[in-house]
């Protein structure tokens, strides 16, 4: 009987391992006439000692935007408050949720609208 409430308990835990470790929040967007997908990805590393975790992020978090057949992945910056991603080519942030600020620097910045 210990045996087998043992081997359930690792059965269960195995099971709902995968689902803590998957943190991830996908929002959807039309950004400059095409649909955008974005997936947030909360990241493994445990920066307890890192002072911006504003958004429930940390570094180690980051993005991933598919939009016009091209799929970006952002890391977080450690930026103050509301958390952003870039590549230094590519740069997302989301102070207001329903209109995302989203943009690419060749040169100079170029601006795409986005919303819900």
């Amino acid at each position: 009987m210990t045996r087998l409430l043992s081997l359930l308990l690792v059965v269960l835990m195995l099971l709902s391992a995968p689902a803590a470790w998957a943190a991830e929040v996908t929002q959807r967007y039309l950004c400059d006439g095409d649909a955008l997908e974005a997936t947030l990805h909360m990241g493994a590393v445990d920066a307890s000692g890192i002072p911006n975790s504003d958004g429930g992020t940390v570094p180690g978090a980051f993005i991933v935007l598919q939009w016009r057949g091209v799929s970006l992945q952002l890391p977080r910056t450690n930026n103050a408050g509301i958390p952003s991603y870039t590549d230094g080519r590519w740069w997302w942030q989301a102070v207001d949720p329903d209109r995302p600020d989203f943009r690419e620097h060749r040169g100079s910045f170029k601006t795409y609208a986005c919303s819900r």
